[in-house]
């Protein structure tokens, strides 16, 4: 069991991102409750993932500070980074490495012991279905195999949070029940998650937390059912964001 802390999981406070003249996250205010799983969503292009990347500490920001467990992530970078595995879209690995020397590599350099490393990645490759991969580098992987091996080596060292963009993007659905599982261990354990994702079933299934990020901005945030109102997530959803489902036309060209 972890120890429980009573600072947030992640406290985002004022965080500002430009890239050239667009404006990507305005003053971005969001704490995620330790021991909370929690739900990340907003339209393409929301803000979503390069906040999640300053949180963790891969993306400076322009302003603002970002803390994980009260350590600030760049003030206290390396005690930071130990409590957290981190799983983003379109993170880049080692592409010529094997599943099992990419776990190995990570657990080195976050400095586990090499049995340790061996014993924890056998667990992960055999229960993610990735053993039979063995041979095959990563370079090699399909788009949900390198989601599976990317979300071993956030599992890895055991840590006190874990933070994940589309993790059940293009994985099987097998393979989606028994993260689901782990995800859901890893916070009856004592750990949190945050986890983003535009799937809104998934998010009402797992999540006991959400915030709804759009035009770089928290619009709504709490718990599950204070957010939905009274209405599905992805009712509320669009209204929040302040869109309106369109009518489809007849597309006649479509019939045959």
């Amino acid at each position: 069991m972890r120890s429980p802390t009573t600072d947030p999981a992640i406290r985002l406070t004022g965080l500002v991102k430009t890239f050239g003249r667009r404006l990507v996250v305005d003053r971005i205010e969001l704490e995620v409750p330790s021991g909370s799983f929690f739900g990340l969503v907003g339209p393409n292009g929301a803000g979503k993932t390069t906040s999640l990347s300053m949180a963790v500490g891969l993306l400076r920001p322009d302003a603002g500070r970002a803390e994980i467990f009260g350590l600030d992530v760049w003030d206290d970078a390396s005690r930071a980074k130990e409590l957290i595995g981190v799983l983003l879209d379109g993170l880049a690995m080692p592409e010529r490495l094997t599943g099992r020397e990419l776990l190995r590599f990570t657990g080195l350099l976050r400095g586990m012991e090499p049995e340790e490393v061996e014993r924890r990645a056998g667990e992960l490759l055999e229960i993610l279905e990735l053993d039979t991969a063995e041979r095959a580098l990563v370079m090699e992987y399909s788009t949900g195999m390198r989601k599976k091996i990317g979300l071993a080596t956030a599992l890895l060292h055991a840590p006190k949070l874990l933070v994940l963009d589309e993790p059940l993007e293009a994985v099987d659905p097998i393979s989606a029940a028994t993260i689901k599982v782990i995800l859901q261990r890893f916070v009856r354990g004592g750990g949190s998650v945050v986890f983003s994702s535009h799937v809104m079933a998934v998010v009402e299934q797992l999540c006991d937390h959400v915030a709804v990020i759009a035009s770089g901005r928290v619009v709504a945030s709490g718990p599950l059912q204070d957010v939905r109102s009274g209405q599905s997530l992805e009712e509320r959803f669009v209204s929040l964001v302040g869109g309106q489902i369109p009518e489809v036309g007849e597309l006649a060209w479509l019939s045959s």
